[in-house]
């Protein structure tokens, strides 16, 4: 009995010791994914919203060694109750409005900073097409309507098979993807889990084969499509995602502070919504676009693009908001009405005829209750009909 006691006891012993060692070994790995199960936590939420790269791995996108492009003051701005009301109500944690490339309100809420990179979740979608349109105009992407396989041959065999550039732009892949965020064992979960735990948004991507609809017939939001982009555009420049923005959109822009992405386990960055900046920084992506792609003094962005983005060409309901290549234009839109928009209440929000743009992050734990989208485009169409004398 004694023998056996020694014995037992020397199992245990070893168990503790590999626990430990895993312990070690993938503590990282378990830090990452208890990030994930409380990163929309109500005593954490904004905290997290600004401090990405404490949870995530992560990687610059350098700003290069340029001067900051300054922002002149205008007017000063004072918001109407129902704006201080919309902000209380929202959870908002950052607002800059640009009238004429002038900043004419700027505050900051719940504790954030001026300076925090705050992150950008799908609004990271919309600069990832600005850099398509560089790309097409460079001739290094030959046509939207070439097959994205041509560009990512390792979607070949998967539910990409058969859809274009376009059909990807446009949120009209067809392919099966499930975008609850209150479903655990939903894709979009799972992709969570996948960036926690350092795995492969590559090969989780490869690994879809189901579809809905064939390519182009029908718009749905799968924004893994946002990711099959980032492959084609690795695969038509042999460079990666940081790179390519900093040298092509970022650097010219003259940003203050250098961005960040989040990334995958290796390296990738996590393209359809890990981008991380200023609100400022995100004011000056507004105003290039409201400046048809110009911004200090250069074209960086060409106007045809700007302009054939930011249109509502996909393939969405009649009476429903409009989809663009990776832009929203919202119901009822004006001629140069357009936004990007992520989860949780942030948008670049830009009305080209009353010339201003409107950055906004938030924490908005209720950003998926109704009226809450409708809210938010009202509050801005109001601030924007104010500064354009309406």
């Amino acid at each position: 009995m004694r023998t056996f006691g020694k014995w037992l006891g020397r199992i245990l012993l070893a168990f503790v010791l590999a626990a430990l060692v895993v312990g070690v070994w993938k503590r990282d790995e378990i830090a990452r994914l208890m990030a994930v199960n409380s990163l929309f936590a109500q005593d954490k939420i904004v905290f997290n919203f600004s401090h990405m790269d404490q949870a995530f791995l992560s990687t610059p996108v350098p700003r290069g060694d340029g001067p900051t492009t300054e922002f002149a003051y205008g007017p000063e701005f004072t918001p109407m109750p129902q704006v201080d009301d919309w902000i209380a109500e929202r959870d908002v944690t950052a607002l800059v409005v640009l009238k004429d490339g002038k900043i004419v309100y700027e505050n900051y809420f719940l504790g954030t900073e001026p300076d925090d990179r705050r992150i950008s979740w799908s609004v990271a979608k919309s600069y990832l097409s600005a850099l398509v349109g560089v790309l097409l105009d460079e001739g290094k992407i030959a046509s939207l309507d070439d097959q994205v396989t041509q560009y990512a041959p390792d979607l070949m065999g998967t539910a990409y098979e058969g859809a274009t550039i376009r059909n990807v732009l446009n949120m009209a892949s067809g392919v099966t993807f499930d975008e609850d965020y209150l479903d655990k064992n939903s894709d979009i979960n799972r992709m969570g889990r996948v960036i926690a735990l350092g795995g492969k948004l590559d090969e989780f991507t490869a690994a879809l084969k189901d579809s809905f609809a064939r390519p182009g017939d029908q718009w749905q939001y799968v924004s893994i499509d946002t990711h099959v982009i980032g492959m084609v555009i690795r695969g038509a420049t042999g460079r990666t995602i940081p790179d390519l923005l900093s040298e092509k959109i970022i650097t010219p822009m003259g940003l203050e502070f250098e961005p960040y992405y989040l990334t995958d386990g290796s390296g990738e960055a996590f393209v359809l919504g890990g981008l991380n900046l200023t609100t400022r920084d995100f004011a000056r992506m507004g105003q290039m676009f409201l400046q048809d792609g110009m911004y200090n003094g250069t074209q960086i962005i060409p106007a045809e693009w700007v302009a054939a983005s930011t249109a509502p060409t996909a393939p969405t309901q009649a009476d429903a908001i409009g989809y663009g290549y990776q832009w929203w234009v919202p119901k009822g839109a004006t001629k140069g009405e357009f936004m990007a928009r992520g989860v949780y209440g942030q948008y670049i929000y830009i009305n080209q005829t009353d010339g201003v743009v409107i950055a906004t992050n938030a924490a908005d734990r209720k950003f998926r209750n109704d009226g809450v989208s409708e809210q938010n485009v009202e509050i801005f169409r109001l601030i924007s009909a104010t500064l354009g004398g309406k």
